[in-house]
């Protein structure tokens, strides 16, 4: 049976990127059943960018509350929060004794943060290495992933492949499944991913019907007379019609076809209806989820309680193997 291992970061609302590259797509394989499933909330990993700490418990809950609402079932998939489980970080720093600087300098994410100001502290360094122990120890073989988290998973494939070279064989080369939807963007921006850091061009799964509204109205796209898609020469447009085709089932061809001839104005109106009915139904259930906070505890701590026998075993086996006593 192939295990499946993916985690989120609390870090905020969840937009229409998570929804696309991540919720989706972890839903939709709960119906394998030759597959357990290990979904975690990277509270961990979320403090290698600036935050209030305050707020950090928040996010936190009403995380959990937007994957059950979203359709995170505990009876299909082992729902639980990352630093509940000690073995996480454990791991991580035996990894971190067989990973080369040089490796970690490579990681375009990193440089990308860096770039946009967040401060280069040695936990947003180290991130992918605490990726690799968060896969590794539930000796996960596949993962869920975008496009921009490949080169953390062939991080992970190296560390596995290093570690049973050096100590024996341990652990699965993991692999990922890349989501279908291409990388959403900013619909003020289509030059830069789709973030709640910027907050006008951002569809968050819990805005009200007005606010969708607005913000798709007010979305970026070009001066030329017809809808299209070519995602290099005509980005912002592309990214409206590749929200359209993946919540519509349809193909981007597909889109464009129905909407020939038709202006920007109409199309934005029809996106935006598309939009709201969509998360219609996960809205209702969240407000109904966020109220039952004893429930929503009682799965977070049933997941790590189903998890953390997998993870002391997993941890058990490398401290021997690496000679610890």
């Amino acid at each position: 049976m192939k295990t499946i291992v993916s985690g989120i970061q609390p870090s905020g609302t969840l937009h229409l990127g998570n929804y696309l590259g991540f919720l989706r797509q972890a839903v939709e394989l709960q119906d394998n059943s030759g597959c357990k499933r290990f979904y975690f909330i990277v509270d961990f990993h979320s403090l290698t960018g600036r935050y209030n700490p305050k707020e950090k418990a928040k996010e936190i809950y009403e995380l959990a509350v937007d994957l059950l609402a979203g359709g995170i079932d505990p009876k299909k998939s082992t729902l639980f929060i990352q630093s509940h489980i000690e073995e996480h970080a454990n791991l991580a720093w035996i990894f971190n004794t067989i990973t080369s600087m040089g490796q970690l300098e490579r990681m375009v994410e990193y440089k990308e943060k860096v770039a946009q100001g967040i401060t280069p502290n040695a936990g947003l360094f180290d991130y992918p290495v605490l990726m690799a122990a968060d896969i590794l120890l539930y000796k996960g073989e596949l993962v869920p992933v975008g496009e921009d988290q490949l080169q953390h998973i062939e991080l992970a494939r190296d560390t596995a492949r290093a570690f049973n070279r050096r100590f024996g064989k341990t652990f699965p080369e993991p692999k990922a499944i890349l989501t279908k939807a291409p990388r959403v963007m900013s619909l003020n921006n289509a030059r830069q991913k789709m973030s709640k850091s910027l907050p006008q061009g951002c569809l968050f799964l819990t805005d009200s019907p007005k606010v969708m509204r607005e913000k798709i109205m007010r979305a970026e796209t070009d001066s030329h007379a017809e809808i299209g898609c070519d995602p290099k020469r005509r980005a912002a447009i592309s990214n409206l019609v590749m929200i359209y085709a993946e919540l519509s089932g349809m193909t981007t061809s597909e889109v464009v076809k129905m909407f020939k001839g038709v202006g920007y104005a109409e199309f934005k109106k029809e996106l935006a209806e598309l939009v709201i009915k969509t998360f219609k139904p996960f809205q209702e259930r969240r407000a109904k989820v966020f109220k039952n906070k004893a429930q929503v505890m009682k799965v977070l701590e049933e997941g790590a309680r189903n998890a953390r026998p997998i993870a002391r075993a997993t941890m058990e086996e490398v401290r021997k193997k690496v000679g610890l006593i």
